[in-house]
C-alpha cells in the first residue's frame, strides 16, 4: 500500500507551531495573544535574515554580483515587512499593554539572541552583548559570530575582487572588533561611485539594509515610547532610554560618509 503523500499541516509543522502561543494572564487579556504572535513572528523573520546574511557574505566574498544584489533586495523587503509589524502592535492600547505586563515578569527584548546575532553578522561586534549571556549554549553561538567575519568584511572582499584597492589592514583587521571608519576605503568607495556603477549598486543596497535596520529601530522605540511612556523596560532595562541610544548608528559607516561627497 501506498504510503499517504506529505501533506501541508505536516510540512509546516502547524499542529505545533499553534500550540505555541500561551498567554499566561488569566482570565486571558485579548491583546495578549496579538504580542505573543507578532514576536514570534519577528524571531522567525531574524532566524530569515540570519540566513540571507549568511548567503550575502559567500556571495560577496565569491565575488557574486548576481548572488548579492538578489540577497541584499530580499533583506530589505524583509526588513520593511517588519517595521510595517510595528503598525500591528501600534493597535494595542498602553492600558491593554498594561493588563498583562506583569505576566511577562523579567523577559525582555533584549534578550532576543537571534537579534544580537543580526547586529554581529552585520559587524556590530559588541563583545559586553555576548560575556554577558548565561546560556552556554547561546553563549557560545554568539562567540561563534562574534570571531566570523561580517557582512563589512565581506564586502571588503568583494571590492578587491572587483579591481578596488582595500587597504591590506583592512583585509587584515581583527573582525571581532567594532568596524571604524576608515579615510582611505572611503577614497575607494568615492572611485566606485565614479568609475564602476555596478559595484555602486551593491553600495547603494547596503545603504538601503542600514537604513531598514535604523528605520526599524525608529520605530520600535516610538512604540515603546507610545506604550508604556518612560517607565523602566520589563526585566528591568532602562527601556526607551536605553533603545534611543541604539539610533542612527550605521553598520557600514563609510558609505555614510562619502555622502556629502558624491
Amino acid at each position: 500500500m501506498k504510503g499517504r503523500s506529505l501533506t501541508y499541516p505536516a510540512y509546516l509543522e502547524l499542529e505545533t507551531l499553534l500550540s505555541l502561543q500561551r498567554p499566561r494572564s488569566a482570565p486571558v487579556e485579548h491583546d495578549e495573544m496579538l504580542f505573543i504572535v507578532v514576536h514570534q513572528v519577528y524571531e522567525l523573520w531574524f532566524r530569515q535574515l540570519l540566513h540571507e546574511l549568511d548567503a550575502l557574505c559567500v556571495g560577496l566574498v565569491a565575488g557574486d554580483h548576481t548572488c548579492a544584489f538578489r540577497t541584499l533586495r530580499r533583506l530589505c523587503t524583509i526588513l520593511k515587512t517588519l517595521v510595517g509589524q510595528v503598525d500591528v502592535l501600534e493597535t494595542m492600547s498602553p492600558t491593554s499593554f498594561r493588563s498583562f505586563r506583569t505576566r511577562l515578569e523579567a523577559a525582555s527584548g533584549m534578550e532576543s539572541s537571534q537579534f544580537r546575532e543580526i547586529e554581529l553578522a552585520c559587524g556590530h561586534k559588541q563583545k559586553a552583548h555576548v560575556t554577558r549571556i548565561e546560556d552556554p549554549t547561546t553563549r557560545e553561538r554568539l562567540e561563534r559570530r562574534l570571531e566570523q567575519p561580517s557582512v563589512y568584511d565581506a564586502f571588503l572582499r568583494y571590492l578587491v575582487r572587483r579591481g578596488q584597492a582595500v587597504p591590506c589592514a583592512l583585509l587584515e583587521r581583527n573582525v571581532s572588533e567594532p568596524i571604524e571608519p576608515s579615510e582611505a576605503l572611503q577614497a575607494v568607495l568615492l572611485d566606485v561611485y565614479r568609475r564602476d556603477p555596478g559595484t555602486a549598486q551593491i553600495c547603494e543596497l547596503l545603504v538601503d539594509l542600514d537604513e531598514g535596520f535604523q528605520e526599524w529601530r525608529y520605530r520600535h522605540v516610538k512604540m515603546v515610547e507610545r506604550t508604556i511612556g518612560n517607565r523602566r523596560g520589563t526585566g528591568g532595562s532602562a527601556g526607551v532610554e536605553y533603545l534611543r541610544g541604539t539610533l542612527f548608528k550605521p553598520f557600514f559607516p563609510d558609505l555614510w560618509a562619502i555622502r556629502d561627497q558624491l
